[in-house]
């Protein structure tokens, strides 16, 4: 969504690179392509107006002029007054001192409140709550049914005794719902309310009557990111008519300009307290907006990179995967390894998405927006159709056996063959990572290019050169380890190797005498 602001801001900062001191004249220009860049981006005015005042004061002054890289100090007041009209720092559920805590929804009719609701109760669920989800959208149809399927999916109860599509009073379903969580020992109440058509009076009533039946510990104001600065005159109307605690942005993964996201925090004096970016209901996660500042500047989002990770992969198994690529050349690891780690991968969502919140992808947001996530699932079904033998030791994967596992995976022989010489690279890559450092830098532990690594190199060149595909190296080493037992062999006469006058007194192991009768 501001993948646009986020351009034109980094155009903007890279002008400034490589100037030891910045003019007055710097920062004006550098000020008004910042407000270009927001008011592209559908900032409203007045939050332009401030932001740049902002910026433009504390530019001017010492902590710019005497700074060691004036262009970095820019950038950093740019960072910090960003977080500052995104709210500052995350805002938090409030929960009751008696539970139930009860959430109320209210926004406008498409804004993807029932959705949301769903996303907020399963969120809420793997905090260790016990989420009820309450239909009171008894006036658009079908709406107390897709709830339901909502709530299904998400893995929570719903109350929604009215069917809905005109029929039943929503002040007194929201009302009951209260008792009825409190029996069912319910610890969260989210109410979804029926949206809005504009500022229609008659609805706003009925949103404000079921805000003094419940007395809700929380009000969210649901708003659709992409409708741009209309956003803040809907929010000022709800805020003046039914009031609200906090604002959710749904479909931040559009590709509107963002302008709601970076207006409405400003303008209503509320802080944004979730945010959904996408179709799925683990695509949400609570606001924060120094995360979000980081992204439109192009500077990565590790933190929640980081505590993705976490949710998926364990400790455990983290360190049981660090231990068999410390091991000898990475032997240890496998294919079936390689395909527990993609899947894990996977859980923590697309591949797009999660290199996006690496620092400095904005400069290949082609190539990433180029990635074909099937990518993923070809080489899983590649694995898939190999036998446990061949995934456990890839080099005795011949021509045959590619033939048949391209044939079972529905893919070309040489993706089979790519992906095994793909996975040596990266166990190789990985297991010099595990045990201390990269190829090629001198001086640094587990590392090569020092200063005898030349010398080995050459002393081996001399020799028989060893192939670099790990295939054909082994049957190498084979037929090595055959030349040199025929040659022993030729040498003592038998065929243990052994001199001819001990022959006779040669004696075979216990655990072979069984097999000789």
């Amino acid at each position: 969504m501001f993948d646009t602001l986020s351009d034109r801001l980094s155009a903007t900062f890279k002008n400034l690179r490589g100037k030891g001191r910045l003019s007055e004249a710097d920062i004006d220009a550098t000020a008004r392509e910042i407000r270009i860049a927001l008011l592209e981006a559908d900032v409203a005015l007045p939050v332009v107006r401030a932001f740049i005042k902002n910026v433009k004061e504390r530019a001017l002054g010492a902590e710019v002029s005497r700074a060691l890289n004036p262009a970095q100090q820019v950038l950093k007041i740019v960072n910090e007054e960003l977080v500052t009209i995104l709210g500052g720092e995350t805002r938090r559920l409030r929960f009751a001192k008696q539970p139930p805590t009860v959430i109320m929804l209210a926004g406008l009719q498409g804004a993807g409140k029932t959705t949301l609701a769903g996303k907020l109760g399963r969120w809420l669920k793997e905090q260790g709550h016990s989420p009820l989800l309450v239909a009171c959208d008894l006036q658009r149809p079908n709406a107390v049914n897709q709830l339901s399927v909502v709530a299904e999916r998400a893995g929570v109860a719903v109350y929604a005794p009215e069917p809905g599509n005109g029929v039943g009073d929503p002040v007194k379903v929201a009302k009951d719902s209260i008792d009825f969580a409190k029996s069912k020992v319910h610890d969260i109440v989210i109410v979804d309310t029926a949206g809005r058509l504009g500022i229609d009076r008659e609805m706003m009533q009925q949103a404000a009557d079921i805000r003094d039946a419940v007395s809700p510990d929380e009000i969210l104001f649901v708003v659709d990111a992409m409708i741009g600065q209309d956003a803040v005159n809907t929010a000022e109307a709800f805020r003046d008519g039914v009031g609200f605690d906090g604002v959710v942005l749904s479909k931040l993964d559009g590709d509107a300009r963002g302008g709601a996201a970076l207006s409405i925090r400003q303008i209503t004096g509320k802080p944004i307290m979730f945010a959904s970016n996408g179709e799925k209901l683990d695509d949400f996660d609570a606001f924060h907006p120094d995360r979000m500042a980081s992204r439109i500047l192009d500077m990565g989002d590790l933190l929640t990179l980081i505590e993705q990770a976490e949710k998926t992969f364990s400790q455990e198994e983290a360190e049981k995967m660090a231990s068999k690529l410390a091991s000898k050349k990475g032997q240890d690891f496998t294919l079936d390894d390689f395909l527990a780690q993609m899947e894990q991968v996977r859980k923590m969502g697309s591949i797009s998405k999660l290199l996006g919140m690496l620092p400095g992808m904005g400069q290949m947001k082609d190539q990433i927006q180029n990635i074909d996530e099937r990518d993923v699932d070809r080489t899983a079904a590649i694995i898939k159709s190999m036998t446990p033998a061949e995934r456990q030791d890839p080099t005795i994967i011949n021509g045959s056996r590619r033939a048949r596992i391209a044939r079972g995976s529905g893919v070309e022989v040489s993706a089979v063959k790519g992906l095994v010489e793909r996975f040596f690279e990266a166990r190789k890559m990985m297991s010099r990572m595990a045990q201390g450092g990269m190829p090629g830098m001198p001086g640094m532990p587990g590392m090569g290019g020092g200063p005898g690594r030349a010398k080995k190199k050459q002393k081996q060149a001399k020799g028989k050169q060893r192939s670099g595909n790990p295939m054909k190296r082994k049957q190498q080493e084979q037929e090595a380890a055959a030349r040199r037992a025929a040659a022993a062999a030729a040498e003592s006469g038998n065929a243990f190797g052994l001199p001819q006058q001990g022959a006779k007194d040669f004696e075979l192991p216990d655990e072979f005498k069984k097999f000789m009768g």
